[in-house]
């Protein structure tokens, strides 16, 4: 309203600007010729106030009042000039001449957007001086970063100061009211405007520039932001999401597999079911997918708070939209498979049925510079677990392994070989407990998989790293993952390994490159020197592998799902399992990882040839890549 009642003010103010500026314009020497100009002034107040309404003038916020506003405003100044000047024909003939309406619009105009400007640039003072704006220097002062500009000056909580930019013919030159400095000045602007974020307001430039941009920033204690264009914000929607795999089965480059889901339901319906590691990224997909299934009770077992708090706050939530009558018991416990008596009580009260061991120790690197809690988690975790399973009656046992036991090179690889190993042990025994193993490959999208560590390199700008140009792995989604875990348990009869057909191995350079190309940009290499993003080769790791394997024999028969494939392999008798476990509980005794790695070379068949294998591919990458650099 008040923005309504100032521009009716201001027309009686411009009728009298003209009057002062322009009294030949005007004959107004008699009373009657004030009357009729008083009248006329009142009937443009009227039709200036239904005009300015009809135009949603006094709608416009005066920290957007811009372009399309001011043309708003000279349309309305426009219209009431010209009911002025219909209305002198019929009311003032001989007060005001036609010409001084002309000077009437010029002055309504100036005075209509002028009043606007002033306003908000006072208000804007007040509204600075009580709350405080971080200051940001806008890096590019082409169209992006110049929308940039005007977007940010009416933002609460930043205030554009000024621009860089390289090009000279900008540089000195004010821009969206801002100066232009070039790239020498960023020291000093930081420190003499106070200057605590800088955004990078250069869509165009490739990546790598962008990021070694950045990088130069930061060293100066900047935020420094990446700036996408304005018609790709549009178009993509948010710019980290532009390198988000909406799912990441399209890596695969294979069909996804499907499961019975039926079969699944009826297996685990009313079940009591433990889910240890619950907090994993195999353990969570696993417990959402049980939840499915309508078990009577869900137990969480997790060694980390966090992981285990994040879970069971995400399955209360799932479950507050059921009905109260359908809602299983979700159980979140903290404690580790290494500690035998909690499991003992963990599985007694709650009177578990089936088990699913998904917890331990899994991230090659670490494992193979912790070898010590990686034996005593991976070996005799897993041995508590199904032991205690076995003796409190559980029906169904399945273990999660991966592809990295079979002839393993590293001491994570080797301590699942010899869980696996337990495991088909106590299979020899079962009393009432069915026990399956089953051997993933790398599982997109989980903790420590490729994916997000190509993300985050993207993300900074490159490179992306890849241990070796040849090496290849098997993958599967962790959809494909748990699925595969639920139905192992349904068709398990004693001690098989179930494996998932994951096709062929994918090459892990061109899995680099795809996630570089979905994240819309290219490879640099040396046929595209002016690429985004570089794949580096930086050799092989201890314990790697060039490429994994999924079994150990050829006994491999199919199960009734044609893509899920069960395996018998070589085990231990029970006199060599229990040899093999007190020399692991003595190796843990020691203190010594070198203890470890032997006890791992004698029991594990493979590992010490392929350990020594992998040593020299290791020597190898890193003499070759050495070299290159």
């Amino acid at each position: 309203m008040l923005l309504l009642a100032l521009d009716v003010i201001l027309i009686p103010a411009a009728l009298l600007f003209v009057l002062l500026v322009e009294p030949h314009s005007t004959q107004l020497d008699t009373a009657e010729q004030w009357g009729e100009l008083a009248a006329m002034a009142g009937l443009m107040m009227v039709s200036g106030a239904l005009l300015a309404s009809a135009l949603g003038l006094p709608n416009v916020k005066l920290n957007t009042f811009e372009q399309n506003a001011i043309l708003k405003s000279c349309l309305f100044t426009a219209l009431v000039s010209l009911v002025g000047l219909m209305s002198r024909a019929v009311i003032t003939p001989s007060a005001m001449q036609g010409s001084a309406f002309i000077m009437f619009w010029m002055a309504l105009t100036i005075f209509a957007v002028t009043s606007r400007f002033v306003i908000r640039h006072f208000l804007r003072k007040i509204y600075a001086f009580s709350k405080k704006r971080d200051r940001v220097l806008i890096y590019g002062a082409g169209q992006t970063g110049v929308q940039l500009a005007v977007a940010l000056k009416t933002d609460a909580t930043l205030d554009p100061v000024a621009f860089i930019d390289d090009n000279s013919t900008l540089q000195n030159v004010i821009v969206a009211g801002l100066r232009v400095y070039p790239p020498v000045m960023v020291e000093h602007l930081v420190k003499e405007m106070g200057i605590r974020r800088v955004v990078l307001a250069m869509p165009s430039l490739s990546r790598s520039k962008l990021s070694l941009i950045a990088r130069k920033l930061q060293r100066q204690g900047c935020d420094v932001r990446m700036m996408p264009s304005f018609a790709r914000l549009v178009n993509d929607g948010d710019l980290l999401s532009s390198i988000q795999p909406i799912n990441p089965g399209m890596f695969l480059n294979r069909p996804g597999r499907q499961f019975d889901r039926k079969r699944i339901d009826k297996t685990y319906q009313n079940q009591s079911i433990l889910v240890t590691g619950a907090g994993g990224s195999i353990g969570s997909e696993l417990c959402r997918q049980v939840l499915a299934s309508n078990p009577s009770r869900l137990v969480l077992f997790d060694v980390s708070e966090a992981a285990l708090y994040q879970i069971d706050r995400e399955l209360q939530a799932m479950l507050e939209e059921r009905a109260p009558e359908q809602r299983p018991l979700v159980v979140p416990i903290m404690g580790s498979v290494t500690d035998r008596a909690a499991l003992e009580r963990v599985m007694t009260q709650n009177e578990i049925t089936v088990v699913f061991h998904a917890a331990a120790y899994k991230h090659v690197p670490l494992v193979e510079k912790n070898p010590i809690p990686a034996l005593r988690n991976n070996v005799l975790g897993t041995r508590n677990v199904a032991e205690v399973a076995r003796e409190v009656g559980v029906k169904r046992f399945v273990l999660v392994s991966t592809d990295k036991a079979v002839r393993p090179a590293n001491v994570m690889g080797a301590t699942k070989r010899m869980a696996e190993l337990s495991v088909q042990d106590l299979a020899e025994r079962p009393r009432d407990t069915r026990f399956a193993i089953v051997r993933f490959g790398n599982v997109l999208g989980s903790s420590g998989s490729v994916i997000p560590l190509f993300e985050e390199q993207i993300r900074a700008g490159g490179p992306v790293t890849v241990t070796h140009r040849e090496v290849t792995r098997y993958f599967m989604t962790i959809g494909e993952a748990s699925h595969l875990v639920l139905l192992a348990g349904t068709y398990a009869e004693g001690g098989e390994v179930f494996v998932l057909d994951m096709g062929k191995p994918v090459p892990i350079v061109k899995l680099a490159t795809q996630i570089i190309e979905n994240a819309g940009y290219t490879v640099k290499d040396e046929e595209n020197p002016d690429g985004d993003i570089e794949i580096e080769i930086t050799g092989l790791r201890p314990g790697e592998k060039l490429h994994e394997e999924l079994l150990i024999g050829s006994n491999v028969v199919a199960t009734e799902n044609d893509k899920i494939l069960r395996a018998r392999e070589e085990l231990f008798s029970e006199l060599e399992m229990a040899a093999a476990l007190r020399a692991t509980e003595k190796a843990i005794a020691s203190g010594q990882p070198d203890e470890v790695r032997a006890l791992l070379a004698k029991w594990v068949t493979g590992f010490a040839d392929m350990a020594r294998i992998s040593a020299e591919n290791v020597q190898s990458s890193i003499s070759e890549h050495g070299a290159d650099r």
